[in-house]
């Protein structure tokens, strides 16, 4: 194989951008088969753009037409997992967008299907390409931080207007999309705080449903960590906050670093403060400190990244940026956060998936329909997807 052959389901909002990458020729070791969508319009805009690429409106007819060595799956939540079984199942490599479903358990059974297939599955984690993160889980993974005593994620700068939840039918909803913000906006977030910070060992959430929104599911979040050893975490996210905050602030006992702006600083200390404190003879102590200033030129490859890398996965072997398991881990803190507001307590991880199930459930019977809009289609990677200072 010269080239992966990638078939995109679902052409809304991020699918027509990877759409126009992949079949720009942006995206090296990788060409477009062919795309899927149940909108017959969608199909009749993918025509009017690359009118020589194979369109279909059954999912199942893509993936056995031959036409396609892997798909992209940009759909609906709930749909994710289901689609990536399927055509795990007929012998084709998987990249899904986040989250990699709304349900652990089923993310749990995709990935055991994934292990016994032999394919490549990978996740659009796309902000692990930007290198403000990268540095800090460098710094975090190699010690120079000493051991994490908190992390404080302020991430409220994903405002949406109501036009937005309106624009879909599905958004929104617990059966079309299964959660609000935390399953929508955050999983990026979510899935760089575990990258960089480790998992928790247990949750405690607040969410606020329809808090800004004429929508019934959650707006706004915020998340009490407790880590095995004993750190702690918070993470506070919401979609009607204007203009919002983007701040991560990582505590150790060897520094701190702060994300905001555009840039990392990291004021390290030239002992550990542990040894500080019970060695020292003074009440108060002003520290020496060593500090870094990072501000990258740009946010990094982003989604084409990600591209390339699932493509260099499938034709070299190479290790993927983010694999089917990393979902898990993003997914079960989000999972324990609804499981945490919905009972009123803390939830241990790993979670009691079946109690989620039937509870996640409960609530999709009761998730009203809704009329919407046609979705927008994006011919470049706007900057909705990008972090925001």
């Amino acid at each position: 194989m010269e080239k992966v052959r990638l078939g995109i389901v679902g052409i809304g909002g991020i699918g027509s951008a990877h759409f126009h990458c992949v079949g720009g020729g942006k995206i090296s070791g990788m060409t477009l088969g062919a795309v899927c969508d149940i909108d017959p319009e969608r199909l009749e805009y993918c025509k009017g753009v690359y009118p020589d690429i194979p369109r279909f409106l059954s999912y199942s007819e893509m993936i056995n037409s031959g036409l396609v060595d892997a798909v992209l799956i940009s759909v609906p939540h709930p749909l994710h997992a289901e689609m990536a079984m399927e055509a795990l199942g007929r012998g084709l490599h998987v990249l899904s967008e986040k989250p990699i479903d709304i349900k652990v358990s089923q993310a749990e059974k995709l990935n055991e299907i994934a292990k016994k297939s032999g394919k490549v599955f990978g996740v659009m984690f796309n902000q692990r390409t930007n290198p403000l993160f990268a540095r800090a889980r460098e710094i975090v993974k190699s010690g120079e931080l000493g051991g994490i005593k908190r992390s404080v994620w302020i991430i409220t700068n994903w405002y949406r207007t109501q036009h937005y939840y309106d624009s879909g039918s599905w958004r929104a909803t617990w059966s079309g999309e299964g959660g609000g913000v935390l399953l929508n906006q955050a999983p990026h977030n979510l899935d760089l705080w575990q990258w960089i910070c480790g998992m928790p060992s247990r949750i405690t959430a607040f969410c606020g449903v329809g808090k800004y929104h004429d929508i019934e599911v959650e707006d706004e979040a915020t998340i009490f960590a407790e880590y095995p050893d004993g750190g702690t975490g918070v993470f506070i996210t919401s979609t009607g906050d204007l203009p919002g905050t983007n701040r991560l602030e990582i505590s150790g006992t060897r520094g701190i670093i702060v994300i905001e702006q555009g840039r990392l600083v990291f004021k390290k200390l030239s002992s550990d403060e542990r040894e500080i404190c019970f060695s020292d003879e003074r009440s108060w102590f002003d520290p020496e400190l060593e500090t870094e200033v990072f501000e990258p030129a740009d946010s990094g490859g982003a989604h084409a990244e990600i591209l390339k890398n699932f493509a260099d996965a499938i034709l070299f072997g190479k290790e993927l940026i983010a694999n089917g398991t990393e979902g898990i881990n993003e997914l079960m803190i989000s999972n324990a956060a609804y499981l945490s507001d919905w009972t009123g307590r803390s939830v241990e991880l790993p979670i009691d998936a079946e109690l989620f199930d039937r509870l996640l459930e409960e609530r999709r019977r009761g998730s009203k329909a809704k009329s919407g809009g046609g979705q927008q289609t994006h011919e470049n990677y706007s900057e909705r997807w990008q972090v925001k200072f």
